[in-house]
């Protein structure tokens, strides 16, 4: 069953709340808005959205603790807007659990492109070519495995030796993509594109700040699966590179 077009918005400027509003009503969402991050949180827990817009700036708690009360809670798509544009805040977004953080004044149609972009994210995933390697084991069409993690691509579930891992959007869609290349080294950039939904376009120019988000993910993601970087059980880094499975 696909997921409603929900939307909430969680703004403390009521012009820019209206604004945002309007762009995702535009885009076929029904939209509910609240104007500080506890009772965004109480409407992401009543709608269940497929997308969040979140100020960062907010009375009350600021919107990288409301980002993690929502992702306590929900798997919602979540993009974080704030005029603090330095790359330390974004980075701190995305650590709360953000998927996009976009930078104020925005422009409505690039907004829309950026969230168009997030539900462009293929969630189902294809098996690797072969490449000599180890391959992830598909037991039932659905789940890919390695060394005892388990993707469910369709149910969108993660498994460590039989123990449920919760993960943000990106950090499965990360996940999943590692699982699929194998021993196929994925650069931060072609992550960075499968990201944004432009896998394909590979003369897409990737920032620094995109990378580094990537670094961050990857992060949170071995936080999450307990795994140490120096001594990797399923991912290991290719200084330089990107990152691949291990042998």
């Amino acid at each position: 069953m696909e997921e409603a077009r929900v939307a909430v918005v969680i703004e403390d400027e009521e012009d820019i709340r209206s604004l945002l509003a309007t762009v995702l009503a535009q885009a076929g969402f029904e939209v509910h808005g609240a104007a500080n991050g506890a009772d965004g949180v109480e409407l992401v827990r009543e709608h269940r959205p497929l997308v969040t817009t979140l100020d960062v700036n907010m009375p009350g708690i600021d919107g990288f603790e409301t980002a993690k009360r929502i992702r306590a809670i929900s798997s919602t798509y979540i993009v974080m807007l704030s005029a603090r544009s330095e790359e330390i805040d974004a980075l701190q977004g995305l650590e709360a659990g953000a998927d996009d953080y976009v930078a104020k004044p925005f422009r409505p149609r690039e907004l829309r492109a950026r969230i168009d972009a997030m539900l462009r994210r293929p969630r189902q995933v294809t098996p690797p070519e072969p490449d000599g390697g180890p391959t992830p084991v598909s037991t039932d069409g659905v789940w890919l495995e390695h060394h005892g993690l388990r993707l469910n691509a369709a149910t969108h579930l993660v498994t460590v030796d039989d123990q449920d891992v919760e993960l943000t959007r990106s950090e499965f869609d990360i996940l999943a993509d590692l699982l699929v290349a194998g021993r196929r080294v994925r650069a931060k950039s072609d992550l960075a594109l499968m990201l944004r939904g432009d896998q394909y376009a590979v003369s897409d120019f990737v920032s620094d700040s995109d990378a580094r988000a990537i670094e961050v993910h990857m992060a949170n993601l071995r936080r999450k699966l307990g795994e140490s970087p120096t001594q990797p059980r399923w991912i290991e880094t290719v200084r330089g590179v990107g990152y691949r499975l291990t042998a």
